[in-house]
Formats: structure tokens, sequence, C-alpha cells
């Protein structure tokens, strides 16, 4: 039986994180997966986090089984980081997930069982993993742009795609720190786009996985929080991966704003039922560790201020690479990254680009360009600069560094 089975494609990420753990060069660079590194090119664990875990273990909570929709408490405790401390069960209905992963796949589940072959719109370029979940869930996907062909924001082609959406579609929203371009929404552009929501009946899903990480914690959450005042039902992914570092704990939650009390009970169990069949609840640790944090003042706090350093030097790594593109003579391509936030940054370099970037320079992004801002150390940054460069002007690196700004494509 097994023989019959197709050549199945591989994942791009896990494909080329491999390629670099088999690459033998010293200089390499790892700039493909979403992780934060500090200056030592390590992933930490919050300190935070370190604490409400010593405090977990030293309770000794029983491993019982939690009920399909997780913890109540970290759902609860989601609920009003995300909305507000005024949020309450007659607005949403929160489940505990899989990650922000499993969070968009029950999701679509119940887009699913609500319009069996839904259309979700997703931006262009989307992460790479959007389309595959809603596709997997029987859904049907359509793209809306983001970009010019500068690669910079382009919000009259976003608002003109979406003018396609019917009543009863969804669109996927980035709720900050769109990955991968790094480009967000202007607040005039998410207002346009809930005067859109509003009068078509199309309904947002705000991906929400880099929150804190690009404006501060509130600020970055305002768009979705806007979403939620102005629309009767709204769609929420939320993860813990990256603003807790809790990658490998997979926690997550799925949050779905609705009209009554009654439509979210039968959304609840819908989500319920959904999990059921995928995993059947998510595992407890990584919930108990963000609920301790967030219910904690002191906990909260050194959580806040982590979160703060952590924003801080993903901003210092986006200007230092800036400031050494401009150097080297790079001004477009300078002034499109300035423009870019969060964890992620969209090089202008085409396929055939990043892969002479990886094969010339052992520096690893993905195809479509995308780079990790999160993971550079500051001392690699002047290679990284040096090395996009020369990939432009068909030049080694040490002919760009002796030329300095000489040098134009």
């Amino acid at each position: 039986m097994l023989e019959l089975l197709p050549t199945p494609p591989a994942d791009p990420l896990w494909e080329l994180t491999a390629a670099y753990a088999d690459d033998p060069r010293p200089e390499r660079l790892n700039l493909v997966l979403g992780v934060y590194r500090d200056h030592t090119g390590t992933t930490p664990v919050m300190a935070a986090v370190r604490e409400a875990e010593v405090r977990l273990a030293e309770g000794s909570a029983s491993k019982e089984y939690r009920g399909l929709s997780g913890s109540t408490a970290f759902n609860r405790a989601m609920l009003s980081m995300v909305l507000g401390p005024e949020a309450g069960p007659e607005r949403a209905a929160a489940v505990q997930t899989v990650a922000g992963t499993g969070a968009l796949r029950l999701l679509a589940d119940l887009m699913h069982r609500t319009h069996p072959g839904a259309t979700v719109w997703i931006s262009d370029p989307a992460y790479v993993n959007h389309r595959p979940i809603l596709e997997a869930a029987g859904l049907q996907v359509r793209t809306y742009g983001l970009l010019d062909s500068a690669g910079l924001p382009d919000p009259a082609r976003m608002l003109d795609d979406l003018r396609a959406a019917r009543r009863h579609d969804v669109v996927l929203l980035q709720g900050c720190c769109h990955n991968p371009t790094g480009v967000d929404p202007s607040p005039e552009a998410w207002d346009a786009l809930a005067g859109m929501a509003e009068a078509t009946g199309w309904v947002p899903l705000v991906d929400l996985a880099y929150h804190g990480l690009g404006d501060g914690l509130e600020a970055d959450l305002r768009a979705t929080r806007m979403l939620a005042a102005r629309l009767p039902e709204v769609l929420i992914a939320v993860s813990c991966s990256k603003n807790f570092g809790l990658y490998n704990d997979r926690t997550g939650c799925a949050i779905v704003l609705g009209p009554s009390r009654q439509a979210l009970r039968h959304v609840e169990t819908t989500l319920q039922n959904a999990a059921r069949t995928l995993y059947s609840m998510p595992p407890e640790h990584g919930a108990a560790v963000v609920t301790t944090v967030l219910e904690d003042t002191s906990l909260r706090t050194m959580w806040r201020a982590e979160l703060d350093v952590m924003r801080d030097r993903i901003t210092s790594n986006r200007s230092d690479l800036v400031a050494h593109l401009a150097a080297l003579g790079r001004g477009a391509e300078a002034e499109s990254l300035a423009r870019q936030k969060g964890m992620f940054s969209m090089l202008p370099l085409s396929a055939d680009e990043m892969r002479d970037l990886r094969r010339r320079f052992a520096v690893y992004g993905t195809s479509a360009g995308r780079i990790n801002i999160a993971g550079i150390t500051a001392h690699r940054i002047p290679h990284l600069a040096r090395s996009i460069s020369a990939v432009l002007t068909g030049a080694d690196a040490e002919a760009v560094a002796a030329r300095g700004g000489t040098l134009h494509r």
C-alpha cells in the first residue's frame, strides 16, 4: 500500500533548515525560521516564564485530563489580553489550541462547517502555511495584493482587490508585524477595512502571532480591538510562541466573537468537536505558564519588560541593516526595509538571488526573500549587508566592503 503513495512536497522552511544544518561553512547564517535570538545567538527562556515554571513545579498540580477547550483560566487570560479586561463570554468564545497553527486549523474547520467550501482571502505574499491550512480544511483561497512593484505598501491595491470579497467570505488579516513582509496596514487602511467588512458582510480572521514585537503590546493589538468593537463577527487565531518564547510548548488560542450567547455556544461546541478529531485536547504546560504570568502582577510586569527588550533589539537590528545597506549604496533597498517591522523583513531579491545568497555567502532565507531579523546577532549584520549588496551587484563581498558606497546595480 505505501508504495502507492506519491512523492509528497517537502516543507520549504524545514527543508532549508536541514540544508543549513548540513552546511559546513562556519560563517553560515540561519535566517529561515521565525525564532527570536539574543545577542549571543541563543533563543532564551524568558525569566518570567522560568519563574512561572518553578512555581508550577513546586505546586505539583495534577496532570489529569482537561476539557476539550483546554484550560479555561488560560482562555480567560487570552480574552483579557487580546480584547481587554472587559471581554466576557457574552461577546466571545475561546478555545485553547496547539499553538497558532492549531487555532488557524480549528477556525478553518469552523468556516467549512458553517459554509462548506467558503472563500478565504489571504495576502500576496502570505505566510507560507496559510494556504495549506485553509485548503486542507476544504476552503477556497483567493489573494489580495499588499505591496507595489517596488516592495512598498500599496493600500489602494489591497482595498481594490478586496472589493471582490462577498458576504460570508473570510478575509485573513495579520494583526501586526506581517509575515513575511514586515509591512502592516496604516491606521487609515485598517479603518477602511473595517468599513468594507461592515458594508459587505465579510468576516475578518485576524492572525495574531507577533503582538508585542512591533510597536508594543497595546499598539500591536489596537487594530484587532478596533475590528472587535465595530463588527458583529470576528475570528482570531492567537499564538504564544514568539512573545512568550514557548515555541515547542505549542500554546495558542482560537477566539470567536459572535452576535449572541447561543451562537457562541454552538461555536465552542463546533471547535471542541474539531479538536476532538484532530488531537482531542491541547497540552497543559504552556497554557499554565502563560496563565501564571498573566495573573501575577510581578510576573506580568517582568514579562512586559522582557518583551520590550526583545522588540528594541529587533528594531535595532533592522536599523543597523538599513544603515549598512545605505552606506553600501543600496539606498532604495534600505528605504524599503526601513518601512518594515517585527521579526521578519522581505529582501528585494528574486528566488535566484536568494539561492545565490545561500550558495555564495551561506546566508539562508526563504526563496521569497524573507529573512528573520530577530535571528541576527549584531556583529553579523555587516556581513549580511555586504552579501545582499554583492548579490545585487554581481560583485563579491570583499569588493563591496572595499568600495563602500560606490557600487550601484
